[in-house]
């Protein structure tokens, strides 16, 4: 397949002819390198309403300056992640805060400034996996459904959004424990979202509002102690600030 159909340099093969001290050898032409970065996007599974998604455009509340010192604070990290990665001490980024703080905006956002920087990485919803992982089973089932577990382990980055957001069985905790273990172990970058509690957070017992049905429910709870353990030593907390839903400040 050719890669650019025009270019004088490779003919459109993707590969041109460098001599290094007399030898003759291929590389891969700059023209590879045109579209890259919209291509990879494309693949990443970015939902559309994120797809523009970066630390740029995020908004900071104007009517709170507590809460804009705060989350300017959380912009600050997110920067310096995608700066400094992969150097870092922990490869990872967990969000954890109430539901339209702007958790998935911000994860996109380092996901997308990942690629920009050359990186791949795929993004999922943790139920549609669990959906697309489940359906695999079946012999029926389209490609993507038989790929998808296969992928959440061996993406280069995986944005997991919204963890926890699935009733508790056996099996949703084992696969949990499995995807995350394995990504622990062989140090690839995992980006999660969650509204669930945790101590880690500062969230206490008995302290959920009782409106919102994730805030009773702790991490451990919903992933089992195996998982939540993994989660915090291959990633790096982000306490999300209670803020007007930002969601609804986007639109």
């Amino acid at each position: 397949m050719r890669v650019v159909d025009t270019c004088t340099i490779c003919g459109g093969s993707g590969w041109k002819i460098v001599e290094r001290e007399g030898i003759s050898g291929a590389e891969k032409c700059e023209c590879t390198n045109t579209g890259r970065e919209q291509r990879v996007e494309a693949r990443a599974n970015i939902p559309p309403l994120y797809q523009n998604s970066s630390v740029d455009n995020f908004i900071l509340p104007a009517d709170n300056p507590v809460a804009r010192t705060q989350l300017a604070t959380v912009v600050l990290m997110v920067r310096g992640y995608v700066r400094e990665y992969p150097k870092l001490e922990k490869p990872g980024l967990l969000f954890m805060g109430p539901p339209g703080t702007g958790k998935t905006h911000l994860a996109v956002a380092a996901l997308r400034g990942l690629i920009a920087r050359g990186f791949e990485g795929v993004f999922y919803d943790f139920q549609a996996l669990l959906n697309h992982i489940r359906s695999g089973y079946d012999a029926a089932s389209g490609t993507m459904d038989r790929d998808a577990y296969r992928s959440a382990l061996e993406a280069e980055i995986l944005v997991l959004d919204d963890l926890g957001a699935h009733r508790v069985t056996d099996w949703v905790e084992d696969t949990v424990t499995s995807i995350i273990t394995q990504r622990c172990n062989n140090k690839r970058a995992t980006l999660v979202t969650t509204n669930l509690r945790d101590p880690e957070a500062g969230d206490k017992r008995g302290s959920g509002l009782q409106e919102d049905l994730h805030s009773k429910f702790f991490l451990e709870e919903r992933i089992g102690m195996r998982a939540r353990s993994r989660l915090f030593e291959m990633c790096k907390l982000i306490r999300m600030p209670g803020v007007e839903d930002y969601r609804l400040k986007r639109r």
